[in-house]
């Protein structure tokens, strides 16, 4: 089992400075997973995360509703969503009673790469977690928030 003190080779002054710093170590960590397991693939976990919200929609979305869905508020959706039109996951559809709005939408290749994500994602890493204490984790998570 891990241990942050030991991890970073780190003292705490308190309990609430251990647990800020260990929720951020672990942040960066899962970020870490997250990347080397999106790269075969070619797109980022924002990325992915753009398909998933576009798939779970069924319907095309205006860019503005994407950015306000994603978990990772990144300012730079648009050219995330750039890369991920190039690719052909994704298609825009310009709004013809408005030039400035913009939907997007999946495309079959979008969603033939997200059943082939699918397959494969992995989350072992939190396994060692009981659905219990995955559910005490979460409602703490929100708590903090």
């Amino acid at each position: 089992m891990g241990d942050i003190s030991k991890d970073i080779n780190s003292r705490f002054d308190n309990n609430r400075v251990k647990a800020l710093l260990n929720i951020i170590y672990t942040a960066n960590w899962i970020n870490s997973q997250q990347n080397a397991f999106f790269k075969p693939y070619g797109i980022s976990p924002q990325q992915f995360n753009i398909l998933r919200i576009l798939r779970g929609a069924k319907a095309p979305l205006k860019v503005q509703t994407i950015k306000e869905r994603m978990i990772e508020r990144a300012p730079n959706a648009t050219r995330l969503m750039d890369k991920l039109c190039a690719k052909d996951y994704i298609e825009r559809i310009a709004c013809p009673s408005d030039r400035r709005v913009v939907h997007i939408n999946i495309t079959n290749n979008g969603l033939k790469l997200l059943r082939e994500i699918d397959e494969n994602l992995n989350v072992d890493f939190i396994d060692n977690l009981t659905e219990e204490e995955a559910g005490q984790l979460s409602d703490l998570l929100d708590k903090i928030r």
